[in-house]
């Protein structure tokens, strides 16, 4: 299985994750072709700087023929100022943003902020980018939304980004998402996140240092302060490590492919402010369970790839048998939406000779509970039972294709690097087949033909 590592040994911000990507090769015009397609005046600026020592990619967002900062001042509420200080990655404001009607003569591009969620999914959804990539970034700034409104204890539509929603956040988030397709990897791994120390002075007063929104974005991830003083992990940095990342680890065992380093603004005294990301081919110890290393023989004993990869799920199950069709199908909807890996029904005979229907959720250890609160509120159900579980999965990726009607993303099964089998997303499908009046099983044909001939060439 192809894996990224981030390590994050000095936090990570939106900027540094597009640096590190184009040092491991993702090529720029890819992101300079996203931002333009975004159509909100910006440009890339990419260049090297030295870090303590260490050569980096700087990636800065260009409008109105500056430089664009800050880059990751928190989200607002409608009508109030943002953050105001610089902190740990220089974010400093180069425009005043206080209330509008204070300000009669303002900076030309100010306009862009204070964008709602809703304006920045339009934005997204009217760029010329592929599906998969609007759906990764749509998904980040509502993280970022929801991160905000649980903090301020509003609808997530109440809340209008100051700073995640300029310019410069908008471009950092969606070019997150074109570069992390590009890299061609089946997962992201991360390492414990450096958060830094000290405060921040926001809107709303000082606070320590993980901000708020980045405190709530890295539920469930491990994080450190190394003492540094400054802001090392930014909210949109948070918020594409909660989008991106599955599983966080230190180094894990891997066949190294390559390594790119990314720049944050500010170049502390003897410590490089750099994200590194490696990639590569994830290997497994021939002794499952133990490490590379055999203390025994104090040797170090050799690796092999894997063709399966193992993860621990939780299974809910419930019986129904006075539950209404109509109500189950709805409920089965809501699950899936709030994270279920896979919802299903199966027929029963229940007690009394009542025929009823036990229904079945495969679930995120993590997102177990959330589900079962689901299932007690939307059915009848006094109980559900819950047990955990062992799954192996072959390792997969997405790639995209060209159809006569339209791009369709394949999903493709892979065991020790040869294809086992591969299969057109449904719903790309399903779109252009309405979009166009033709037939569903015709487009997934296409798809199915356009990825064999990739294959050929």
């Amino acid at each position: 299985m192809r894996i990224a590592y981030l390590d994050c040994f000095s936090g990570i911000s939106g900027d540094m994750f597009l640096g590190a990507l184009i040092d491991a090769g993702v090529p720029a015009k890819i992101f300079e072709d996203a931002v333009a397609a975004l159509a909100i005046g910006a440009r890339l600026e990419i260049s090297r700087v030295d870090r303590s020592g260490i050569s980096a990619a700087k990636v800065d967002v260009i409008v109105e023929g500056e430089k664009d900062s800050p880059r990751d001042a928190s989200a607002e509420l409608s009508g109030r100022t943002g953050m105001s200080d610089p902190h740990g990655h220089d974010h400093s404001h180069k425009q005043s943003h206080q209330p509008d009607h204070e300000h009669g003569n303002r900076h030309k591009h100010e306009h862009q902020h204070g964008r709602g969620l809703t304006q920045i999914r339009e934005i997204i959804r009217k760029a010329t980018l592929s599906e998969s990539v609007k759906k990764t970034a749509i998904g980040i700034f509502e993280k970022l939304g929801a991160a905000e409104a649980k903090i301020h204890n509003v609808p997530i539509e109440a809340i209008h980004f100051h700073e995640v929603g300029a310019v410069d956040a908008l471009v950092d988030i969606v070019c997150a998402a074109v570069g992390a397709e590009a890299l061609g990897v089946d997962e992201f791994v991360c390492s414990a996140l450096n958060v830094g120390g000290g405060t921040v002075n926001c809107a709303h007063g000082t606070f320590p240092v993980p901000a708020p929104a980045t405190v709530e974005l890295l539920q469930g991830a491990p994080v450190y302060s190394s003492g540094l003083q400054a802001e090392l992990v930014t909210p949109t940095g948070a918020a594409i490590v909660a989008t991106l990342v599955k599983r966080f680890e230190s180094f894990p065992e891997m066949k190294i492919e390559k390594s790119g380093y990314g720049a944050g603004n500010r170049d502390f005294p003897g410590h490089a402010n750099v994200l590194r990301i490696t990639v590569g081919e994830s290997t497994a110890d021939a002794n499952a369970g133990e490490g590379p290393f055999d203390s025994r023989s104090g040797q170090v004993r050799a690796t092999h790839s894997v063709p399966t990869q193992s993860e621990t799920l939780s299974v809910l199950e419930a019986n129904l048998d006075d539950l209404n069709p109509q109500v189950f199908g709805y409920v089965m909807d809501r699950l899936l939406e709030a994270g279920a890996l896979d919802v299903f029904a199966t027929p029963v005979q229940m007690k009394k000779n009542r025929p009823g229907t036990l229904l079945t959720v495969l679930a995120k250890t993590e997102d177990a509970n959330k589900l079962a609160q689901i299932i007690f509120a939307e059915t009848t159900t006094l109980g559900v039972r819950r047990r955990e579980e062992i799954r192996q999965t072959l390792a997969r990726r997405w790639e995209t294709v060209g159809t006569k009607w339209g791009e369709v993303r394949i999903k493709i099964a892979s065991m020790n690097g040869s294809v086992s089998n591969y299969a057109p997303e449904y719903e790309d499908c399903r779109r252009i087949a309405e979009q166009q009046k033709i037939p569903l099983k015709a487009v997934m044909m296409e798809a199915m033909e356009a990825y064999a001939r990739s294959r050929k060439d």
